[in-house]
């Protein structure tokens, strides 16, 4: 139960966090046979021009002002974000089942996934997974050992892993049996969906090799002993998680040179530059027909665009949105390409949502953050259907629910379908302030009702409190600046001071983090890295991982008894009524305030052929290849 924060942001367990619009481009190709695939309303694209061949470069914009930093697939939320998780790490250390291939929907990829399908007990008790006979680049098999290694260490160190949510997974495997070389049996503490435990549980198993299992370098592997025994994964984790840190060594390390994926690392350094080499080990298919996959950094979309439009440095890139032309009516791509020849045109969506998140804990303003009315305000100022039109040039959908929009799927509730529980209207927001004790002093509301009674300002809230807002959100996005922009107006006029501050993606991730009103670490108000959550790899849209208590992904730290009763209930019941009651009940409670979700218009060069955009986020560019 995982996600990530998505750059358009993915955090990975779960939060999979993603940055801000133009972003997403660079996030999510897959490649296939086939030229070109369409998300919902995409016209045809012209798709590669010439006859493939094999060899050759891609160069790939990395979304801006966004560079990984960290190799290990056991990360803690800080670095839980889709460019460490869906760019850097999958491509070498291939997860248990991958999810979103080929194709525009977010579905598990037998053939790509290191392990046979999962068998679940009759009972709905166990299930017992099947490794393929795959190897790691050092001759390792790949095997049950390394499926016990990752368990072990996920349950040692759960505390360190942004996937964990307090009662899910790993707590509900109560063992962990080696039934062979090849053969894992998971036992389960209850009955789950088998369907939720595949997507949303073991999608989150990334096996290990031996060669990690070692406490200093050089050392024999499985030496380290944490795949034996729970009680030696400590100093493992604290290893790994030293050469983790040491981005300089990335490239060369004898740790992380195991790979058991289509790529290595062919280089790297901590601006963002790196590539990736084909692995001549991998035992899946297809094997890479490119001889390495660049990588670049840019510290905004103009700064990217500009390169692009130049034509000589990018070959898989993204256009910004405030360089789209207004999207036409019967399209998802520009009419006229701004490119003009020499690229063809894919729009991104992302199986994700979009939102910022209100520190519920922040000594000064969390008090007020926990109030329903104020979250009602913050998110009844915010005009999703402008930003849409002006800051998107339409390039994008609002959202008002957990559960993604786009691409369509059975998830999203009728209710949710009909829109917003909570329209835009700044007259509506500035008297729920007002109805709660609060008056408007200087342009800024304060609470002059203290108390917890009707028409006071809440529990904590003290009087002279002022809804002055600290607001962090991340820098290089034009359309989330220009977003920003119109919200602080809008709040403004309801009396709500947001004190914006542009950071760095990896500054904005870094810092929203759960914490107690008591920690140094809490000091942060709100925070926006731009593109919310991608469900991956907890693909299904339950809240475990965002929205229940102590999860390691609620940034906010929200927590409700009622929010997490319906989270478990669409864990273990079938069907679609227990996730429509919990996404409905979510719509309402804002947890999160909800922003508009922008999709990216893709650059793919006609020179490079079989690109597939995937929801996911997923990269799979051993599909690619050049074309003459």
């Amino acid at each position: 139960m995982s996600g990530a924060r998505s750059t358009v942001l993915v955090r990975r367990p779960r939060r999979r966090l993603l940055a801000a619009g133009a972003g997403l481009a660079a996030l999510g190709f897959a490649l296939a046979a086939c030229t070109s695939s369409q998300g919902s309303g995409a016209t045809a694209s012209s798709g590669a021009s010439g006859s493939p061949v094999s060899g050759g470069t891609v160069r790939v914009a990395e979304p801006p002002a966004v560079t990984p930093n960290w190799i290990w697939p056991m990360a803690s939320l800080a670095f839980f974000s889709v460019e460490n998780i869906s760019n850097l790490q999958q491509p070498m250390y291939r997860p248990l089942y991958w999810f979103g291939g080929d194709d525009d929907q977010p579905t598990l990829d037998e053939g790509l996934s290191v392990a046979q399908p999962a068998q679940y007990a009759a009972d709905g008790r166990s299930v017992t997974i099947h490794l393929k006979p795959w190897k790691w680049s050092n001759g390792e098999a790949v095997n049950a050992d390394d499926v016990v290694f990752w368990m072990h260490m996920v349950k040692a160190e759960k505390a360190n892993w942004a996937g964990y949510v307090p009662g899910a997974f790993p707590d509900n495997i109560t063992k962990v049996d080696k039934v062979d070389a090849s053969t894992v049996r998971l036992t389960l503490n209850s009955r789950y969906s088998s369907n939720w435990f595949t997507y949303n549980e073991l999608s989150q198993v990334t096996p290990m090799p031996m060669a990690w299992d070692v406490t200093s370098p050089g050392a024999a592997p499985g030496s380290g002993g944490c795949t034996q025994s729970m009680a030696r994964c400590a100093a493992v984790y604290r290893f790994l998680t030293s050469q983790a840190k040491d981005q300089k060594t990335y490239a060369t390390s004898k740790i992380w040179s195991v790979v058991d994926g289509p790529w290595r690392l062919g280089s790297y350094d901590s601006a963002g530059h790196y590539s990736f080499v084909p692995n001549t080990s991998y035992s899946g298919a297809p094997k890479p027909r490119l001889d390495k996959v660049v990588f670049l950094p840019f510290t905004s979309d103009s700064a990217e665009y500009n390169v692009i439009k130049s034509g000589g440095g990018v070959d898989v890139g993204y256009i910004p949105s405030q360089d789209l032309p207004p999207r036409p009516a019967n399209s998802a791509v520009p009419a006229n390409n701004p490119l003009g020849t020499g690229f063809y045109l894919l729009p991104a969506y992302t199986w994700s949502v979009n939102y910022f998140v209100p520190n519920m804990q922040n000594p000064q303003m969390g008090p007020a953050f926990r109030q329903l009315y104020v979250r009602q305000a913050l998110q009844e100022t915010l005009n999703q259907p402008v930003d849409v039109a002006k800051a998107q040039q339409g390039y994008g959908y609002p959202n008002f629910s957990p559960v993604p929009v786009r691409p369509a799927s059975q998830w999203l509730s009728p209710a949710a379908k009909q829109g917003t529980p909570y329209p835009f209207s700044v007259d509506h927001a500035k008297t729920l302030l007002t109805d709660h004790g609060w008056t408007e002093k200087g342009g800024v509301m304060t609470c002059t009702k203290p108390g917890t009674g009707t028409g006071e300002c809440g529990a904590g809230i003290v009087a002279g409190t002022r809804l002055v807002v600290h607001f962090d959100y991340a820098s290089g996005t034009q359309s989330l600046d220009q977003s920003m922009q119109q919200y602080k107006s809008d709040a403004a006029r309801a009396g709500i001071d947001l004190a914006m501050k542009q950071k760095p993606f990896n500054s904005v991730i870094g810092e929203a983090v759960p914490c107690r009103s008591t920690q140094s670490s809490c000091s942060w108000q709100v925070a926006n890295w731009g593109g919310g959550w991608i469900y991956a790899p907890d693909y299904l849209p339950t809240g475990e991982s965002l929205f229940s208590t102590g999860a390691g992904s609620n940034s906010g730290s929200y927590s409700s008894p009622t929010m997490d009763r319906l989270v478990l209930a669409s864990q273990k019941q079938n069907g679609t009524r227990p996730l429509y009651t919990y996404e409905d009940y979510a719509a309402k409670q804002l947890p999160v305030i909800f922003q508009a979700n922008a999709y990216a218009i893709d650059a793919i060069s006609d020179h490079v052929g079989g690109v597939v955009v995937n929801p996911l986020g997923t990269l799979l560019p051993e599909y690619w290849y050049r074309t003459k």
